[in-house]
């Protein structure tokens, strides 16, 4: 074994690691089928990602370089009784029948060290450590463009948010005057402000944003760091999705994390003013929680928990089958990862302009089914 460990414990060390692969298991029962170690670039950090196969899928997890000759030593112990170890020095056939008594072949190298930068590290549609003015502005970056550590989450989530705003541009008409964009519940307005940052700055379209906030002191905090980065055509105005009446259209409407009903005003006003465009991250879904019935499903219901989350469900589907009556393509799709918010589905709608008679009637049998009768039904 004392081989085996001078051997992982060099590599690692030296960071000559290329690839370690795990193979020929002790025993059936074993978890995993095999499993595959390589480097990896984090936060510019070299860490080391195994990729464990099972026999239905694949699942990954990170280590820091002082984890992982101990990880390493407890597989070929406890689970396989073989590695092939790739480095830029040579390549190492392990047979370990016996850990004790290894038989160690070495040849020479037939790999090259990726370069990490490129082949593992998130390529954002906003850079870190590359300064972004409002990033700075909102701290979610240093002066240096150092994205801060305990806003990472956040970057990665308006990098998220821009992804899929890329992949509806084609949807946005072609236009020579502006494009029209409502973010309705802006907040603090980081989604917001990423919007014009890469429509208008990186994308160079012509557009005008208005974000729409209950808070006074926020509005007038995004209003300031506008002005001040000179953001013409972005602007945050106080009011309630409700009570909102903009005449004219818009091209596209975004609604994040608006409570309740709130979203189906947003959805409506959307679809009265012919928008191109919907995403929508619904919230707090408990219009239905008191209306819904079906004895068949008491049993299930009767939790509170699981008649809360499937009611998040059933008020997102009608949702979807309501825009797509209208002439809407609808997919729903994750935002961000479960382990930052439990509310991580994302409403995207683009108009296609092709009602749907059929969504409609599974709108009304489901609607029956249930025994609900939900905003957005009221709202047409």
């Amino acid at each position: 074994m004392e081989k085996i460990i001078d051997l992982l414990k060099n590599t690692i060390e030296n960071e000559t690691l290329i690839k370690l692969s795990f193979g020929d298991l002790r025993r059936k029962s074993n978890p995993f089928k095999k499993a595959i170690l390589r480097p990896v670039l984090l936060q510019g950090e070299l860490c080391y990602q195994m990729e464990y196969h099972t026999q239905n899928k694949v699942t990954h997890k990170n280590f820091k370089k002082e984890q992982c000759l101990e990880l390493c030593t407890e597989l070929i112990t406890d689970l396989f009784k073989q590695m092939n170890l790739f480095s830029v020095d040579a390549d190492y056939q392990i047979l370990a029948s016996n850990p004790d008594k290894p038989r160690i072949l070495k040849k020479t190298a037939t790999k090259t060290m990726p370069g990490l930068s490129h082949n593992y590290e998130k390529q954002y549609i906003i850079p870190d450590h590359v300064p972004c003015d409002f990033l700075i502005r909102l701290g979610v970056m240093d002066e240096s463009g150092q994205v801060i550590q305990k806003h990472y989450a956040k970057f990665r989530q308006i990098n998220r948010f821009l992804e899929i705003v890329s992949d509806v541009l084609d949807y946005l008409p072609r236009k020579t005057k502006s494009l029209r964009i409502v973010d309705f519940g802006c907040g603090k307005a980081y989604l917001t402000f990423a919007l014009y940052y890469y429509l208008k700055l990186q994308s160079e379209k012509a557009v005008e944003i208005i974000g729409l906030d209950l808070k006074e002191d926020v509005i007038d905090f995004c209003n300031r760091v506008a002005q001040d980065l000179k953001y013409d055509g972005l602007q945050f105005l106080k009011g309630d999705i409700a009570a909102y009446s903009e005449q004219g259209k818009a091209d596209m409407v975004v609604t994040l994390h608006a409570c309740d009903t709130a979203t189906d005003y947003a959805l409506m006003k959307a679809v009265g003013w012919d928008a191109s465009v919907i995403l929508s991250v619904p919230c707090c879904q408990h219009e239905l929680f008191s209306q819904i019935s079906n004895e068949l499903h008491d049993p299930i219901l009767k939790h509170g928990i699981l008649n809360e989350r499937f009611c998040s469900i059933l008020t997102d589907g009608l949702r979807g089958l309501k825009l797509e009556e209208l002439g809407y393509d609808v997919s729903m799709i994750e935002f961000t990862s479960l382990e930052h918010t439990a509310k991580n589905i994302m409403i995207r709608a683009v108009k296609t302009g092709k009602k749907s008679s059929s969504a409609g009637e599974e709108y009304t049998r489901l609607k029956e089914y249930w025994h609900v009768n939900p905003t957005i039904d009221q709202l047409i």
